[in-house]
C-alpha cells in the first residue's frame, strides 16, 4: 500500500455513513465470456447487488448523502431525473429508510407509457411524490433545467415550514443542500474495495469499464485509481453527453473531490477517458444493439443489465476488445452500476428487437 492510498483510506473512514447496503459487492470473473472473446479476461463487479432496493451504485453514494441530510435537520428531500430514473428510485428509497420525504422531479427523456412500471411503480410504492415534467427524447435535461425545476419544488416545501435537502442527480455534483461531492467520495471507496478483491485473487486491474451518465461514479473511481492504483485506466461509457461536455462534468466532479479530501495531486488530462460513440439512438432509447446484448451476457453469464446503462457500456466494451484497444493478457473489470428495473417498462421494444 503506496501512502497515498493508506492516506486515502483514513480520509474516507473519517466520513459518516447510514447503514443500506451489503458490502462488499461480488466480484466475479465472466469465465464463459472470455473464453469465447480469446481474452482478455473480464471480471464483473456487481454493483447492481447492493441491497437497496433493486440494488445499484446510487446505494453507495446515498449511504454518504443520507447523514448529511439529516445532520442539517432535513425532512424532505428533493432530487431529479429521468422517468425511469434508478438513482431517484433509490433515492426514495433511502429517504424512505432514514425517515425523510421523497419528492423525485422526474423528466420524461423518452417514449415510455407513464403507468406504474419499472422504478415508477417502485416509486410509488414508496410513496415518493412526483412531480413529472416535459423534455426531449433522447436527451438527459440540461442542469440548469433540471435544478430550476427542484429548487421551485423545495421552495414550495419551505414556504409549508419544511426543510427540503436538495440533492443533484446521481449524488455528486454539489449544490442545493449537499455542499461536498459525495456521491463521488463513495466510489473512491468502491474502487478500493474492487482493488482488495482483484488483489486477493491474485491481480490488479488493467481497465476498468463503467456506464458513465452523472459523472460521479467516473470522478470517484477516477480519483481512486491515481491515489491507490495510478496503472488502472477507468474508461466511461457515455449514455447520454457527447465527450467533450461530459469530460468537463467529471473533471469538475474529481477537481471538487481532490479539494475536500486535500489530497495533492488529482486524475491528469490523460486520465479522462470518456467515449460516446456508443449513444446508439439516444438516452433510454432501446434498439437492436442493446437488446442483443443484454441476451448474450444474460445467456453465457446469467448476469442481467438494464438497456439504459449498462447494455451500452457493454457494448462499447465488447467493441474496445474486438478493435484491439486491449491485450489479450489484460484483466478488465465492468462495474454493474444496476438500474435493471428499467427493463421491464421497456418489454415491448426488448421483445420487438428480439430477433
Amino acid at each position: 500500500m503506496n501512502a497515498s492510498e493508506k492516506m486515502l483510506r483514513g480520509k474516507l473512514a473519517a466520513f459518516p455513513r447510514f447503514p443500506l447496503i451489503h458490502l462488499p459487492t461480488p466480484m466475479r470473473k465472466l469465465e464463459r465470456l472470455s473464453a469465447e472473446l480469446g481474452g482478455p479476461e473480464i471480471w464483473i463487479k456487481r454493483d447492481d447487488l447492493t441491497g437497496l432496493a433493486f440494488g445499484g451504485n446510487k446505494s453507495r453514494k446515498l449511504e454518504y448523502i443520507i447523514p448529511d441530510a439529516l445532520a442539517k435537520k432535513a425532512d424532505v428531500l428533493v432530487t431529479w431525473g429521468a422517468t425511469q430514473s434508478n438513482w431517484a428510485m433509490q433515492a426514495a428509497a433511502a429517504a424512505a429508510k432514514s425517515g425523510l420525504h421523497p419528492v423525485l422531479v422526474l423528466f420524461k427523456s423518452y417514449d415510455l407509457p407513464e403507468e406504474a412500471d419499472g422504478n415508477i411503480l417502485l416509486d410509488r410504492l414508496l410513496g415518493a411524490e412526483i412531480r413529472l415534467q416535459e423534455a426531449v427524447r433522447g436527451k438527459l435535461v440540461t442542469q440548469e433545467i433540471a435544478v430550476s425545476a427542484a429548487e421551485e419544488v423545495a421552495a414550495e416545501f419551505r414556504s409549508a415550514g419544511k426543510n427540503p435537502y436538495l440533492v443533484s442527480n446521481g449524488g455528486s455534483v454539489p449544490l442545493g443542500g449537499m455542499d461536498r461531492p459525495l456521491g463521488a467520495i463513495s466510489y473512491i471507496g468502491a474502487f478500493l474495495e474492487m482493488l482488495d478483491q482483484a488483489e486477493s485473487l491474485g491481480f490488479r486491474p488493467d481497465a476498468v469499464v463503467h456506464s458513465t451518465g452523472s459523472g460521479g461514479t467516473q470522478a470517484g473511481l477516477l480519483c481512486g485509481a491515481r491515489w491507490a492504483s495510478p496503472e488502472t485506466r477507468v474508461v466511461g461509457v457515455s449514455v447520454s453527453d457527447p465527450a467533450d461536455s461530459f469530460t468537463e462534468i467529471v473533471r469538475n466532479v474529481a477537481e471538487a473531490v481532490q479539494r475536500t479530501l486535500q489530497m495533492e495531486t488529482g486524475p491528469r488530462p490523460e486520465d479522462y477517458i470518456v467515449l460516446d460513440e456508443y449513444l446508439t439512438d439516444g438516452y433510454g432509447i432501446v434498439n437492436r444493439e442493446v437488446t442483443a446484448v443484454i441476451r448474450r451476457l444474460f445467456r453465457t453469464e446469467g448476469v442481467v443489465l438494464d438497456p439504459v446503462y449498462t447494455a451500452k457500456a457493454f457494448i462499447g466494451m465488447l467493441d474496445l476488445i474486438k478493435k484491439g484497444c486491449f491485450k489479450k493478457t489484460d484483466k478488465i473489470v465492468f462495474f454493474h452500476t444496476g438500474g435493471t428495473p428499467a427493463l421491464f417498462p421497456n418489454k415491448h421494444k426488448l421483445i420487438e428487437t428480439l430477433d
